[in-house]
């Protein structure tokens, strides 16, 4: 197998073997993917095995995108995938001059969170979206992101990532602390220096909040990825992200938080008052 992450945390005590069945190409599941409308303008990309797995294999999640249109240009190999990293313990902040490479004292991905990112992993390969080059900051937190990716994927196929290179870059840092850029510039650069030319997939590059921001000023969720088109100036085409993803409570108003677990906006809440 070719692929390799270079990573001084490539060795993290959270990431778990594959299972032998995932290894072993003669017992492993068969998988099916499915892409659909959901509506006029929203999709969704789901998976059933078509063969028994076992249950840490399991997938349950669906990956919802918008806009639908966006199928016609999704599998170019020439596309930029940006992601946050995915769903952490938000009860848990970096210390004051964390290094990127000390885990003790950094916010990481939540149980929950790691097993959703492999369920992601395994949705994108199963619907033909394998990457072709993978650059994730040097924080563990992406680098836990990437290695529940990269499970899900291997699961899914276990030849999903030969040939695939995964290497983290400091330009991906969070902008401002320790070891990270001041500003986005760099980011855009490898956006737009991306060609996909004889890679095999999109580039995928794994990175944070505000970085994403100050390079396309959309804000995303925790696991959300915004497709970017370096022919187009690095225009966002859409986005990626599973059904059971919402706003963080630290970078999302109180308002949008509420309104996405319950469905109730204020302007709801003005109106029962009125009546």
């Amino acid at each position: 197998m070719k692929h390799r992450i270079t990573s001084v945390a490539a060795a993290l005590a959270f990431a778990a073997a594959l299972p032998v069945s995932a290894q072993d190409a003669a017992g492993m599941p068969k998988w099916k993917g499915e892409i659909e409308p959901v509506s006029g303008f929203a999709g969704q990309m789901s998976m059933s095995m078509e063969t028994d797995a076992p249950e840490e294999m399991v997938v349950e999640e669906v990956i919802s995108f918008e806009p639908w249109q966006m199928l016609d240009d999704l599998f170019r190999d020439d596309l930029v995938f940006i992601m946050r990293g995915g769903p952490s313990e938000w009860d848990v902040r970096d210390a004051p001059g964390t290094a990127p490479s000390d885990c003790e004292d950094q916010r990481l991905l939540t149980e929950t969170g790691q097993d959703q990112m492999r369920q992601l992993g395994a949705l994108l390969i199963v619907n033909g979206l394998r990457p072709g080059e993978v650059l994730l900051s040097q924080w563990c937190r992406a680098q836990q992101t990437y290695l529940g990716l990269e499970e899900g994927m291997l699961e899914a196929d276990m030849n999903a990532l030969d040939g695939v290179e995964a290497r983290v870059d400091a330009a991906l840092n969070p902008l401002g602390k320790l070891a990270g850029p001041e500003d986005a510039e760099a980011l855009r650069e490898m956006v737009m220096a991306w060609d996909g030319k004889d890679a095999g997939g999109p580039l995928l590059l794994i990175t944070h909040f505000d970085n994403i921001v100050e390079l396309t000023r959309f804000r995303v969720y925790e696991g959300e990825v915004l497709i970017l088109d370096p022919t187009r100036d690095g225009r966002v085409l859409g986005y990626l992200r599973l059904g059971s993803a919402g706003p963080d409570a630290v970078r999302f108003d109180p308002d949008v938080v509420a309104f996405a677990r319950e469905g109730v906006s204020p302007e709801d809440d003005d109106a029962e008052a009125a009546d």
